[in-house]
């Protein structure tokens, strides 16, 4: 038998709704079971600065392999870094 599902309350602002999920289980309130993904095309992932000390020379090697191919250096060590931990 299906489980009865309660009605959403209507919220006035996003902190009240926050407050109530906080203490509320979205299964007495949603049917998860006919959920869908989400495709959201547009959606940056978000970064964080990290400092990286590097040897000179290999600072310097990197930074010829991205001349080469004409990208920013930073822009190759994210490759380089995303291609190893996918090759794990």
């Amino acid at each position: 038998m299906k489980k009865q599902l309660k009605a959403q309350p209507k919220f006035t602002n996003e902190a009240q709704e926050r407050a109530f999920w906080e203490e509320h289980d979205s299964t007495d309130y949603v049917d998860w079971g006919n959920a869908q993904n989400a495709v959201l095309p547009n959606l940056k992932p978000t970064t964080k600065t990290i400092s990286l000390r590097l040897p000179q020379h290999l600072l310097d090697s990197i930074k010829s392999a991205a001349n080469s191919r004409d990208v920013p250096y930073q822009s190759l060590i994210k490759v380089w870094l995303q291609e190893k931990l996918h090759g794990l």
